[in-house]
């Protein structure tokens, strides 16, 4: 029996040659992170949408008796209609899952090799947090859980001025359940 590496795919990863298993290669990331800016929509020549934006994913780990947080960051790219539908939520602070593989990109910059890693989204699921730059829907429900770029920003609710929390004092205030 061949082991399974990814629910769902072991079909397509793992082939059995005489008696030997070879696998494919994998490609694939998962992150949840925070936009550190608005998102950037661009279009190809031949008319393509280009969606780029960054991530930020925080670790978050006890040091003695500080929380130390240690940030890795992400240049994500969305393609078609996925980036062309998304560009509009995707702004600074606001929680996403991004699901893609890895795409290396390398170029020759003054007589010197560069590349630089970027991430292609296959797709993108807006969570929560972030500013709260609602626009009003009309029917007065108030902001949405998607909301759109706004001029007019107001501040996110403290846990606290939600009716405060259950959880205990060491868990900082901006982690999200």
């Amino acid at each position: 029996m061949a082991p399974v590496l990814y629910q769902g795919l072991e079909e397509e990863l793992v082939k059995e040659a005489k008696g030997v298993i070879i696998m494919a290669d994998v490609n694939h990331v998962i992150l949840i992170g925070r936009c550190t800016r608005d998102a950037a929509l661009t279009y190809t020549p031949s008319g393509m949408a280009v969606c780029k934006f960054s991530i930020a994913v925080n670790k978050r780990r006890k040091q003695g008796e500080q929380w130390v947080d240690e940030a890795n960051f992400f240049d994500i790219v969305a393609w078609g209609k996925t980036g062309e539908s998304i560009n509009e939520y995707l702004v600074k602070g606001k929680q996403v899952a991004v699901e893609g593989e890895l795409h290396q990109n390398r170029w020759e910059q003054d007589g010197q090799n560069r590349s630089k890693v970027e991430i292609n989204a296959n797709n993108v699921q807006l969570l929560g947090g972030g500013e709260n730059r609602a626009e009003s829907t009309g029917n007065g429900a108030g902001a949405t859980p998607y909301q759109k770029r706004s001029q007019d920003a107001s501040a996110t609710p403290s846990r606290s001025a939600q009716g405060g929390s259950a959880l205990p004092d060491d868990v900082p205030e901006d982690w999200t359940f």
